[in-house]
């Protein structure tokens, strides 16, 4: 799969990764849509999770990417939208088995836990690594409610 655009959003406590983030998908050709927030400034972060989701829920993004302190808020909330399957990674290893046992769509990342390099490379790792399908498939076709 060739990624093309992904939709990003965060709350105050994810936004010190974001913009590198942004720079990093930028080099790679990749358009985003931002939805913030854009500062350090308290902010709920459902406000900036669901529009992700939905860009994603209605293939408008190729990937959502969602940062808040813990990653737990932000992968709740996208969650609860049914075409999504976001996961809360802090470790690489986590974000290439998200893609390929999960098909992962949408990457939460929680920035009180992970350094900017860490980040940039499982954003780099999960863009990269494909759905293995097979066994995994029919598992991930159960996830859904609808």
């Amino acid at each position: 799969m060739e990624v093309k655009k992904i939709s990003i959003g965060c709350d105050h406590a994810g936004f010190p990764h974001k913009d590198a983030i942004k720079d990093l998908l930028s080099s790679l050709n990749i358009e985003i849509t931002d939805y913030g927030t854009h500062s350090l400034d308290s902010v709920d972060y459902p406000d900036f999770i669901h529009p992700v989701a939905e860009d994603v829920e209605g293939k408008k993004a190729d990937f959502g990417i969602i940062l808040c302190g813990s990653g737990n808020g932000a992968a709740m909330t996208a969650n609860k939208h049914q075409g999504i399957r976001a996961a809360l990674c802090w470790q690489n290893d986590l974000a290439s088995l998200a893609r390929q046992h999960n098909d992962a769509n949408v990457l939460a990342i929680p920035v009180r836990f992970v350094s900017e390099d860490t980040a940039l490379q499982m954003v780099k790792i999960f863009i990269s690594t494909e759905f293995e399908g097979g066994r995994h498939e029919r598992r991930v076709n159960k996830i859904s409610c609808d």
